[in-house]
């Protein structure tokens, strides 16, 4: 561990593994306050890429996390020779896909289903108001803190962009990659609507709307882009709920909603909700 880094807190036990590293619970030694500390092990990075998107991370998420509740906050930077540490906020209540693995293929309830889209996608527009697209958004990198509350993580695929540009290049996990990223066309901050939008679909079915037994199999069908329902699946959810995921997994980028658009949605349907429980006299 870096001596700054443990100049500055106790690094304690491991709460994580991921591809290129571990995270550990840690303790500040000026006021106790308890932080997660992902290090990254840099004879993992094999090339400049790998070690750009760890280095991006914390440039990155400190633009996007900044007064954004539902963005985990990077609060300090180490490096040594053997690897790159970032102290970050502790999600210590799970992440998104173990909550819908502990379904065990059961899909979640609209509900609350709609809570984390709503969450997720307050967190996003911020994001792009920023500049930032996260690129890589599915329910590994939505965690929770101690308090239930959506953290969106994880920004080592993110970039910047600015007014009147676009990006490039594949980045994304598979199932939730939008078509014109897989496509090799230039992209734009509505990638995220798009993974958020099959992270919902999964949600409420259970299953992703585009799959295959490859990952070619799996870009074809995304390439494909044929949203279907099927009954036995989704015969009890709402219209209002299959809408909006046809509005944010849309093919077409010009028609597909902003994460502006979205959230619209959630707070007119929400309006019509309170009107519906005053009419009952339930306010």
């Amino acid at each position: 561990m870096s001596e700054r880094l443990t100049r500055d807190y106790h690094v304690g036990e491991e709460i994580g593994r991921g591809r290129f590293g571990s995270v550990y619970r840690c303790y500040s030694r000026d006021t106790g306050e308890v932080f997660a500390v992902k290090s990254v092990d840099k004879t993992y990075l094999n090339d400049a890429v790998d070690r750009d998107c760890a280095e991006r991370e914390a440039k990155v998420t400190q633009i996007a996390a900044a007064g954004n509740p539902n963005v985990v906050q990077i609060h300090a930077a180490y490096e040594d020779e053997s690897s790159i540490h970032l102290v970050m906020d502790l999600c210590d209540g799970g992440d998104l896909f173990d909550r819908i693995a502990a379904g065990e293929g059961a899909p979640m309830g609209e509900e609350d289903a709609a809570a984390v889209i709503a969450a997720m996608m307050e967190a996003l527009w911020i994001c792009h108001r920023r500049g930032v697209v996260h690129r890589d958004v599915k329910p590994d990198n939505v965690l929770f803190d101690g308090e239930g509350r959506l953290r969106l993580a994880d920004f080592g695929s993110a970039e910047c962009f600015g007014e009147g540009t676009a990006m490039s290049g594949v980045v994304g996990t598979p199932y939730y990659v939008a078509p014109e990223v897989v496509a090799g066309r230039d992209y734009g901050e509505k990638v995220d609507v798009w993974s958020a939008g099959v992270v919902m679909y999964i949600m409420l079915g259970g299953i992703p709307p585009f799959y295959g037994e490859t990952v070619e199999e799996i870009f074809e069908a995304v390439l494909r882009g044929n949203l279907r329902f099927p009954t036995r699946i989704f015969g009890g959810i709402s219209p209002a709920a299959k809408d909006l995921m046809r509005r944010m997994i849309c093919k077409d980028v010009s028609r597909r909603f902003s994460a502006e658009q979205v959230l619209s949605k959630f707070n007119s349907q929400l309006e019509n909700y309170f009107r519906f429980c005053l009419g009952l006299g339930r306010f």
